[in-house]
């Protein structure tokens, strides 16, 4: 008896011993647990904190938008309303600045603001304040939106700098406003007919790539309203206004799409090319007359000035044609440069005839001994500038009477025995060889009438052309 109650006693003294025994050796554990990761979160920054560290807050502020957005009980990958009536989008631009217009490619570049107004109930949330929630570019990708495209655009990006400039905006009800920052390049269909007093019509369209008008509705808006500009100032154009229209386009395969248009009208600064080309056309022209005033027997000065005006016109429209599209119609410029280079090259054409004349008469008055005889057909050419001998010595020719009538072509005594009939009215009209023979007798006539003819005709030529492009 007394065996079991020792038994029983020393039983409970070992209980007793390894009781208190596992409660220090586990109270030091959670000392030590503590105290290592008091230790871990002076050395490494803590466990905790270290994974906290891992995860992108902003993503988690993301995760919590889709669960109050409810995205993931949706497919979005099909439009709001599917199987019902089409979606209307309202489009809003805001058009921040034309960079250039180019003539050659026949294109234009615009940075604008595109602005989708629509409503998905998909995305409607709770709300107390009725605030809605702002959003960028990462959550535009997990959800439905518009697929707006350029038509006829050759190029367009999406502004990244210093992040996508793209904003979502969804309300409580729906409602979103979905805006991008687009840069776009777009043909423009010029016509170059009344080149450079043009006026050129450009318009930028918009429309969706996938959805018909049974799925989609495109709209301006605002109206009118819809399509804003800041103060643009363009180098060569002056813009007369904006407009915003809509309309419809037709596939063949595809059916009717609603499209939405953006055109301005662009009128050309005509001063730069009145500087470039007009000015500079004009002074070679009036420059070539120069020659109606010099001394037709002053061949080397007369030929140079011919040749550097035409060589001069030549080279303005060389570099005018260079700036241009290869178009296959005449363009006003064109007119006015061609016109302008006839009236050069006929001035040249001019001395060639005086030139010519001249000779033809020096020749005639040697032949019938009205030039003394010591003169050859030699010295006549000299004298005329034609041909030059430095052994030769020219004299003066007598002074000759001027006449205004040719010589007649028979002579004195056959001329004496033709009598008009008694009674008869007689009118005598020269025939064309006699007209021929009068300007080759006189050809200073040629200058004298060129000096006048040439500015007359070139004032009508610029009277008639001013007034059918301006």
């Amino acid at each position: 008896m007394k065996a079991d109650v020792l038994a029983y006693l020393a039983l409970a003294a070992a209980s007793f011993v390894a009781t208190v025994t596992g409660g220090r050796s586990s109270s030091r554990r959670k000392h030590k647990e503590v105290f290592l990761g008091e230790n871990s979160k002076f050395k490494f920054g803590g466990r905790i904190d270290y994974k906290l560290k891992r995860q992108d807050s902003t993503k988690t502020l993301l995760i919590k938008s889709e669960q109050l957005l409810r995205i993931e009980e949706h497919d979005f990958a099909m439009r709001p309303g599917f199987g019902g009536a089409p979606i209307p989008v309202g489009i809003d631009v805001q058009v921040e600045s034309i960079d250039s217009i180019s003539e050659v490619n026949m294109d234009f570049t615009m940075t604008l603001y595109l602005r989708h107004y629509w409503k998905d109930e998909r995305l409607a949330f709770p709300s107390g304040s009725n605030q809605s929630r702002t959003f960028d570019s990462r959550l535009v990708k997990k959800i439905w939106v518009p697929d707006v495209f350029f038509v006829h655009s050759k190029r367009s990006f999406i502004h990244d700098t210093t992040t996508e400039n793209i904003m979502l905006r969804v309300y409580p009800d729906g409602k979103i406003l979905y805006s991008v920052r687009v840069t776009v390049t777009a043909l423009c269909s010029m016509d170059f007919s009344s080149f450079p007093l043009d006026t050129q019509n450009c318009s930028l369209e918009l429309e969706s790539y996938a959805y018909n008008e049974n799925d989609l509705m495109l709209y301006w808006k605002n109206g009118n309203d819809s399509l804003r500009t800041d103060e643009i100032v363009l180098s060569q154009f002056f813009i007369e206004h904006f407009q915003a229209s809509s309309g419809l386009a037709f596939y063949s395969s595809t059916g009717w799409y609603n499209r939405l248009f953006i055109t301005f009208i662009l009128r050309r600064h005509i001063f730069f090319f009145m500087l470039q080309t007009y000015f500079p056309t004009m002074l070679m022209v009036v420059l070539s007359w120069v020659s109606f005033w010099i001394d037709r027997r002053a061949v080397p000065a007369r030929v140079s000035l011919g040749i550097t005006t035409v060589l001069t016109m030549s080279t303005i429209i060389t570099g005018v044609s260079s700036s241009m599209p290869q178009v296959s119609y005449v363009k006003a410029v064109d007119i006015y440069l061609w016109t302008s280079f006839l009236f050069v090259f006929l001035s040249v054409i001019e001395y060639a005839a005086v030139n010519y004349c001249t000779t033809l008469e020096e020749m005639r008055k040697m032949k019938r001994g009205k030039i003394p005889s010591t003169f050859n057909a030699s010295q006549a050419m000299a004298f005329d500038g034609c041909f030059h001998d430095n052994d030769i010595e020219l004299t003066t020719f007598p002074r000759l009477a001027p006449t205004l009538t040719s010589e007649p072509l028979t002579s004195p005594t056959q001329s004496s025995d033709i009598r008009p009939i008694e009674g008869t009215r007689l009118r005598r009209q020269r025939s064309v060889r006699e007209n021929v023979d009068l300007l080759v007798s006189n050809s200073y006539m040629i200058d004298s009438y060129s000096r006048l003819a040439f500015p007359l005709s070139y004032l009508l030529f610029n009277t008639i052309y001013w007034s059918m492009y301006t």
